[in-house]
C-alpha cells in the first residue's frame, strides 16, 4: 500500500453473532416472493451455512434470493446486532468460539441490509462441515473511523486496513485515489438500497435488463469482485449524484426479484470525485486475502 493511513490509532474491539437459521417473515403466512414477471417463487435466500457457494464463485446462475457465500451471523438482540452490522468490516478475522468448529479463523467478506442484517463469513468449506446454527463467532472489528489523509474527500466504509493493505490502492498523477476494480455499475442499474444508511447493509446491482448488464460488462461477476458505483453518493445514505464515485465488493448472489441483483457492500465513497477507478482483471476478496476453498 502506497497511501498514508490513521490505522495506527483505530481501536480494534470484539463483536459477535451467531451462525443464523435461513428464516421467512411469519405474515404474510406464505413464503413466496414474487419474480420480476410477477410470478411467485420459493428459493433458499440468506442466513445459515452455505457449503457450495463461496467466495470467487460467479455471482449468477445460482437458484437462489440473493445467498450469502459461506456463512451468516447475526445477533438477535436488535441493539448488538446493530453493532455488530457496522463495526464489522471486509476483512476482519473471524474466529468460532464454539462447537465442533471451536478455533477456526475466517475472514469478513461482506453485509446484508434490510430484512436480514447478517455479516457474512468465508470458511473453507471443510470448517463448514463442522459448523451448527447457533454457534458464537467472534469478529475482531477494526476500520471504523478509518481514514487517508492524503484523500480527505474519501470516506471509508466497512474497509478494514488489511483490506487497503492488501489491495494496490495508490495516488494518481492527478492526484485522485486509483482504485482497481472488475468493472463500473452505471446509476441506471442501482437498486434496492438506495436511500437507505451506508453504514452496514448493501446495495443491489439491478439484472432485470439483462442486456443493460452485459452492455456495462457486468454479467460475469463473481461473489468478491470489487467494483465501482458511478454517480453514486454514499457518503450518509445511498442515492444518486453526478461525479460520485462508490467502491464495493460483491458479497451477495444474484436475485430473480425486481429491483434486485448481487448485493454489493459499499468500502469508499467520494463526493466530488477523489475515487478513478482502474479496470483491472481479477480483483477479488479469494485473491486479495488468498481465500482457501
Amino acid at each position: 500500500m502506497s497511501i498514508r493511513t490513521n490505522a495506527d490509532r483505530l481501536v480494534c474491539v470484539s463483536v459477535m453473532g451467531q451462525i443464523a437459521s435461513p428464516g421467512f417473515p411469519g405474515l404474510p403466512a406464505e413464503p413466496y416472493r414474487l419474480d420480476a414477471e410477477g410470478r411467485p417463487f420459493l428459493l433458499p435466500t440468506y442466513g445459515g451455512i452455505v457449503y457450495n457457494v463461496s467466495v470467487g464463485d460467479s455471482a449468477y446462475g445460482w437458484l437462489a434470493d440473493c445467498i450469502h457465500p459461506g456463512v451468516s451471523i447475526a445477533l438477535k438482540d436488535d441493539r448488538g446486532n446493530r453493532g455488530l452490522n457496522i463495526l464489522a468490516c471486509v476483512g476482519n478475522t473471524a474466529v468460532v468460539m464454539t462447537g465442533a468448529a471451536q478455533g477456526a479463523r475466517g475472514v469478513v467478506t461482506g453485509k446484508s441490509g434490510r430484512f436480514s442484517e447478517h455479516v457474512i463469513i468465508h470458511f473453507p468449506k471443510a470448517v463448514r462441515e463442522k459448523m451448527a446454527i447457533g454457534d458464537k463467532i467472534i469478529v475482531r472489528a477494526n476500520g471504523v473511523g478509518l481514514e487517508l489523509p492524503d484523500h480527505p474527500d474519501v470516506r471509508l466504509k466497512s474497509c478494514s486496513p488489511d483490506f487497503l493493505e492488501n489491495l494496490e490502492v495508490t495516488t494518481n498523477a492527478a492526484g485522485k485515489l486509483s482504485v482497481p476494480v472488475v468493472g463500473i455499475v452505471p446509476p441506471h442499474l442501482v437498486g434496492a438500497g438506495a436511500g437507505l444508511t451506508s453504514e452496514g447493509g448493501s446495495l443491489h446491482i439491478q439484472t432485470k435488463d439483462r442486456a443493460a448488464l452485459e452492455a456495462a460488462g457486468l454479467d460475469r461477476l463473481r461473489l468478491g469482485d470489487v467494483v465501482a458505483l458511478a454517480d453514486t453518493d454514499s457518503s450518509w445514505n445511498h442515492g444518486y449524484l453526478r461525479g460520485a464515485v462508490g467502491i464495493g465488493v460483491i458479497g451477495q448472489g444474484d436475485s430473480p426479484r425486481a429491483g434486485y441483483g448481487p448485493g454489493i457492500t459499499l468500502l469508499m465513497t467520494s463526493v466530488p470525485s477523489g475515487i478513478e477507478p482502474a479496470i483491472t482483471a481479477g480483483v477479488n476478496l479469494k485473491e486479495i486475502f488468498n481465500l482457501q476453498d
